[in-house]
């Protein structure tokens, strides 16, 4: 598949995410728990390492995990037991590698890259804690707008030296903008806002761009889904700072 489409799913993810804020909140942990499956089936065949099924498992159950854990727990420790998760599933990579054996290929690699994948798939809650927080949208709205627009930026086919300035400028043009038209977001923390959560997106657009090789459907889903599913908790944690 064509790198572009990584875009095209991030998009599609990210007005998922957006919309399931306004629904039930079983609704977007069921989003939730998805997104983790997706991250955790796609991520391996990303990195193109071995064992992918088990680590496969790893990764998405520590993000359903940390899912169903920011969608259920007392207010205001919407992710108190992210840390938690994140811990079991780094955990379990090692144990997984052990299980292997010495002398395995890409060992290391693997390692690495599932550790990064438990991270991602369970910094993923910070969309279900946001739309809980206070109850008020108005940041996840303008997060999702500065996401989009770094992701329609990424699609471009021009050199990263350009896209990426491109899409963190844009991102943090837009999210002020849309700051002012949808909600009383201070102009300054709506930047700051877009302009994070702009440089984690253009961010990955690069680790696309120097991989090598054919992508497969998995690849394009995992790698689609897990940024944008990610900066949720990039959201959750400037709004709290920031605004309230």
């Amino acid at each position: 598949m064509k790198s572009w489409s990584i875009g095209v799913v991030g998009l599609v993810a990210l007005a998922v995410f957006v919309a399931s804020t306004y629904g039930p909140t079983e609704g977007l942990v069921a989003v939730g728990i998805l997104a983790s499956a997706a991250v955790g089936i796609g991520w391996p065949h990303f990195l193109a390492v071995p064992a992918k099924k088990t680590l496969a498992a790893v990764i998405g159950l520590s993000g359903a995990g940390s899912a169903l854990a920011a969608g259920f727990v007392p207010a205001p420790g919407f992710l108190d037991a992210t840390p938690a998760f994140i811990a079991a599933g780094v955990i379990a990579v090692f144990v997984v590698q052990l299980i292997r054996g010495t002398g395995q290929a890409q060992r290391l690699e693997s390692t690495l890259g599932s550790c990064a994948g438990v991270l991602l798939s369970c910094l993923g809650a910070g969309w279900i804690a946001g739309a809980r927080f206070n109850g008020i949208k108005e940041m996840v709205l303008v997060a999702a707008l500065s996401a989009a627009v770094a992701l329609l930026a990424g699609l471009l086919r021009w050199p990263d030296r350009v896209v990426a300035p491109l899409g963190i400028v844009a991102a943090g043009l837009v999210a002020p903008l849309a700051g002012l038209v949808f909600s009383n977001i201070a102009i300054v923390a709506a930047i700051v806002v877009g302009v994070v959560i702009g440089s984690v997106l253009v961010s990955f657009r690069r680790m696309v761009t120097l991989r090598l090789g054919r992508l497969n459907f998995p690849a394009v889903l995992g790698m689609g889904v897990a940024p944008v599913w990610a900066v949720g908790a990039l959201c959750y944690f400037i709004d709290k700072l920031l605004i309230y």
